[in-house]
């Protein structure tokens, strides 16, 4: 699953974020994991080769919970291109299992037309790396998370989304941090879309290829996780891996 300059790296940043230990047997639990977000595999059928799947499991679920995974997605995205940051959001189908999480919390799953889903929210470089998110319930228009998720952008250049940011105060919350918008207006606009950048626009599939990316891991393609924090740390894997392939 992992080379031995790719583990080397990984099990460097995770020792080098805290409250992780280099154990013998860390590289197969997280191949393990890798294994199960590729697959979308229940915990119990990881073959036995990465070692006792509630070993694995109660591993990724207390590094989820310590955020481990999270804080490796940031150590890995260093010195991101951010002239220009892509905004759009993707709904992803929420498997059945996945609900009925003992908690007082929404855990980030909503009804929508295609039943329970979520939604990730996502910002990409230059480069189409991906660099912020967030997960809402799959009802929640992108919007509305937009000012959350632009909150969590480094300073940049250009904010570039499509018309379903369509809004003056997203354009307003980007201006007042020094930054242009890239945002059409609707149809029924009575500004119209004389100022929009048209050939800076294009490059906005940058973003969805990302999303692209992702869904190639079935874990991510659908969720299968029952709690927000689980299901962040495999979206923040996912993301990890897309790093890693451009750092080593």
């Amino acid at each position: 699953m992992l080379s031995n300059e790719q583990w080397k790296k990984l099990s460097n940043l995770m020792v080098f974020t805290g409250r992780v230990y280099k154990k013998c047997d860390h590289r197969k639990a997280f191949e393990g994991i890798l294994y199960r977000m590729r697959t979308g595999c229940p915990w119990r059928d990881i073959p036995d080769f990465f070692g006792d799947w509630s070993a694995i499991y109660r591993r990724f679920n207390l590094w989820s919970k310590k955020g481990i995974l999270i804080s490796l997605f940031r150590a890995l995205k260093k010195e991101p291109d951010l002239e220009w940051v892509f905004i759009d959001g993707t709904i992803v189908k929420a498997h059945q299992h996945c609900s009925g999480a003992a908690t007082n919390n929404v855990e980030a799953i909503g009804k929508s037309v295609a039943g329970n889903t979520t939604k990730i929210h996502m910002a990409v470089d230059s480069y189409g790396l991906p660099i912020e998110f967030t997960l809402t319930g799959g009802e929640v228009h992108d919007s509305k998370e937009a000012k959350n998720l632009i909150n969590l952008l480094p300073n940049c250049g250009y904010i570039i989304a499509d018309k379903g940011y369509d809004s003056e105060v997203i354009r307003e919350q980007i201006t007042q941090r020094n930054s242009l918008s890239v945002i059409p207006r609707k149809k029924n606009s009575k500004r119209g879309n004389g100022d929009i950048d048209w050939c800076l626009y294009k490059y906005r599939h940058l973003v969805e290829n990302v999303f692209a990316r992702l869904k190639q891991y079935r874990g991510i393609a659908t969720r299968y996780d029952k709690l927000q924090t689980n299901y962040e740390s495999t979206v923040a894997l996912g993301c990890s891996m897309v790093w890693l392939s451009m750092s080593v």
